[in-house]
C-alpha cells in the first residue's frame, strides 16, 4: 500500500508498507542516494514471510527522492534526513522496538539519527543493519570516479530520454548507460532488469537531487556517529565488487562496536538492496528473531 505521512515543515514523505499494521516489531528500510524506495521492494516483500513473528515493515523515500516532496539546499543534509527519521519513527511506529535498515545515504541517516536523536535511537532502535555505508569519506578513487560517472550517466540518459522526457519510462535501457551503471554499481552477474530499475531510479533523481545532496553526503562524520550506537547491534553490509565503498571501511566501522558484525558478500557490487536482497534478507530476519526473544524475556 502506497501512502503518504506529512513531516512538521509540510514535506510529504512516500510510504510503502507490508505486513501486519499492528505488529510489535518494526522494519524501516531507508534508501540509497538518488535511489527511492524501490530498492528496498525485494527484501520488503519476503520479509514479513521470513519471520517467525508479526512484523511491519516499512520502506519511504527520502526527501527530494522518488515521490516525496522536494528537498533544498538548506534541507538536503544527513542532519535533515536523520530528523525527518526521528519524526517518521513517531508517526508511523509511536511504540514498539525498531530494526532500522539502511543503504549508503539511508544508513548515513540512521546513523544521523543516533546522533541527533540519542534518547529516541537508545529507548526505540532495537538493531541496525548498514548496506554499502562507508566509515569515513569515499576513497580517493572513488571520490573522484562517482561525481565523473554520474556525469557521464546523466549525459547517456539525456541522450536516450530527451531532455523534455524527464519521466519516461522505458522497457530497455542503451547498452552504453546500462554497461556505464552495471561498472559502478553492480558485481559480477547482475540482473539486467535491476540494472534497468537504477537507471530509472536515478533518472528520476536526476540532476537536481544528485547536486543537492552530494556534498552533504560527502562530508558527514560517519565514524562519531556510529559511535553514538555502540550499544546497538550493527551489521553492516558490503559487496566485495562494491568500487565506491571497500570492504576495509566496513571493518573497520565495526571494529569498535561491541555487538558490530561485518560481512562482505562475494561478487556483490554496490547496491545491495536489489543484487544482495537474497543474502540481506536472512540479516534482518536475524536480528528482528532476536528482538522477539528479548521481547518475550522480558514478558517472563
Amino acid at each position: 500500500m502506497a501512502d503518504f505521512v506529512e513531516l512538521a515543515d509540510g514535506t510529504p514523505l512516500h510510504l510503502r508498507r507490508w505486513g501486519e499494521p499492528d505488529a510489535p516489531v518494526t522494519v524501516l528500510l531507508c534508501h540509497g542516494y538518488a535511489l527511492d524506495l524501490r530498492s528496498w521492494v525485494p527484501v520488503a516483500e519476503d520479509l514479513p514471510a521470513a519471520i517467525e513473528h508479526p512484523v511491519r515493515v516499512v520502506a519511504y523515500d527520502h526527501r527530494g527522492h522518488g515521490r516525496s516532496g522536494p528537498a533544498c539546499s538548506a534541507s538536503a543534509t544527513m542532519d535533515r534526513l536523520g530528523d525527518d527519521l526521528a519524526e517518521l519513527i513517531g508517526r508511523i511506529a509511536p511504540t514498539g522496538p525498531v530494526v532500522l535498515a539502511g543503504h549508503d545515504m539511508g544508513g548515513l541517516a540512521a546513523m544521523a539519527l543516533a546522533q541527533r536523536h540519542h534518547g529516541l535511537f537508545t529507548e526505540r532502535v532495537a538493531g541496525l543493519v548498514l548496506l554499502a555505508t562507508s566509515a569515513g569519506g569515499l576513497s580517493t578513487e572513488a571520490s573522484a570516479a562517482w561525481p565523473n560517472a554520474m556525469g557521464r550517466l546523466a549525459r547517456d540518459l539525456e541522450a536516450v530520454f530527451g531532455s523534455t522526457l524527464v519521466g519516461l519510462v522505458r522497457e530497455h535501457t542503451s547498452k552504453a548507460v546500462a554497461a556505464g551503471l552495471r561498472w559502478w554499481l553492480f558485481g559480477d552477474d547482475p540482473d539486467p532488469a535491476q540494472v534497468e530499475l537504477t537507471v530509472q531510479m536515478i533518472r528520476g533523481n536526476w540532476p537536481d537531487t544528485v547536486a543537492l545532496f552530494r556534498p552533504s553526503m560527502d562530508a558527514y562524520a560517519r565514524d562519531a556517529a556510529l559511535s553514538v550506537a555502540a550499544g546497538v547491534p550493527v551489521t553492516a553490509i558490503v559487496g566485495e565488487r562494491d568500487r565506491l565503498v571497500p570492504a576495509e571501511d566496513v571493518r573497520r566501522m565495526t571494529a569498535p562496536v561491541p555487538l558490530g558484525t561485518a560481512v562482505v558478500l562475494p561478487g556483490r557490487g554496490h547496491v545491495l538492496p536489489l543484487e544482495g536482497a537474497a543474502e540481506v534478507l536472512p540479516r534482518i530476519v536475524s536480528i528482528v528473531h532476536s528482538v522477539y526473544r528479548e521481547l518475550d524475556d522480558q514478558a517472563r
